[in-house]
């Protein structure tokens, strides 16, 4: 029976998340894996868990680079329409470049790299600890959505962190023209922060966008292929949409690449078949129920979990997830599928 929690979103907020978890259960194609994404919605992670593990979906692998050496060849063996999804940013890093070493064996990928200067965004600061300088660091690229008149950051522009004072709680930062900025980062929010990381990219590489660009037509999450590196470095994609773009990586630089990515950055895609990444070594806070709904829930026709520990992995991803809006998430459709009769409640 459910249990009807007293919750502070609005009707429309409400209104969005059931529909998005409602299209998340529209999107499996293959009963047996619908049936696993219905338990996951309704927050029953270990019967969720137990009827992947009949249907053979789950894998254990203990060894680290065992783990993510299968999860590559298992990519490669058919990748069109299939999302690599892992909960932190350190092994998907990991889990590109083993599967960009299998594709180049096979010639998918090509033998010549070139080196790019990309923005990663740093997932480890929440929101609250942005308005601390502490929490900083020196090289970090901030953008500004709204910027500041009173300090001369215009909307939309970045400056690399160059000085920090904790005491203060001051930040200076450099803008794009040189000059320096002094200011209590309290002061400023919607802001963005990112680390600058080397990447090597090829032709057939998988790539995708990591924010909205309005001049090249592109939103966050989008994903493309390369067609083209031009000397001068600019590149010639293809997004999924089949449209074509060209652009300066040195210009637009919310890109890496897209064979492995978060479960934070799966959200809004689909592919007929996910490759679930379970490390049971990273925080608690990213391998926990949100997770699991998030990553096989991206699946129309398949998902195959693979994980250190199965037992373990149970444990973790029963955990509820820490952000309280999050787990407001969980109730509101839990309670909401199983008015609609899609599965049982809470």
């Amino acid at each position: 029976m459910a249990v009807h929690l007293r919750s502070r979103r609005t009707k429309s907020e409400i209104d969005k998340l059931l529909t998005s978890t409602l299209d998340d259960i529209v999107r499996q194609k293959d009963p047996a894996l619908k049936s696993a994404v219905e338990l996951l919605a309704t927050g029953q992670v270990s019967g969720a868990l137990d009827v992947l593990q009949q249907q053979g979906r789950v894998k254990e692998i203990p060894n680290q680079e065992e783990r993510v050496r299968a999860i590559a060849k298992s990519y490669v063996e058919s990748p069109v329409n299939t999302l690599i999804v892992s909960p932190d940013n350190a092994s998907r890093h990991e889990l590109n470049l083993a599967v960009r070493h299998e594709l180049k064996a096979t010639g998918a990928v090509a033998p010549e790299d070139r080196d790019f200067r990309v923005l990663v965004q740093r997932q480890d600061m929440t929101g609250a600890e942005r308005s601390w300088a502490s929490h900083y660091g020196i090289d970090d690229v901030v953008r500004y959505t709204r910027g500041s008149k009173a300090i001369g950051i215009e909307a939309a522009a970045y400056a690399s962190v160059v000085a920090i004072n904790p005491a203060a709680n001051e930040l200076t930062v450099r803008k794009a023209n040189g000059e320096l900025a002094t200011y209590d980062p309290r002061r400023l929010t919607g802001v963005s922060v990112y680390q600058e990381i080397q990447r090597e990219f090829s032709v057939g590489d998988r790539i995708q966008f990591t924010a909205p660009d309005r001049s090249l037509g592109v939103a966050n999450r989008d994903m493309a292929t390369i067609e083209t590196i031009r000397p001068d470095g600019r590149l010639f994609v293809r997004l999924d949409n089949n449209r074509l773009i060209e652009f300066n990586p040195n210009e637009h630089r919310h890109l890496d690449h897209g064979y492995a990515v978060t479960s934070h950055s799966s959200q809004g895609l689909t592919a007929e078949r996910v490759l679930v990444h379970g490390d049971t070594s990273v925080h608690p806070d990213l391998l926990n129920s949100r997770f699991a709904y998030v990553s096989i829930s991206r699946a129309s026709l398949d998902a195959k979990i693979y994980t250190s520990d199965t037992a373990e992995l149970g444990q973790r991803l029963s955990g509820e997830v820490s952000k309280s809006s999050a787990i407001e998430f969980s109730h509101s459709t839990a309670n909401a599928m199983t008015d609609l009769g899609l599965g049982q409640g809470i």
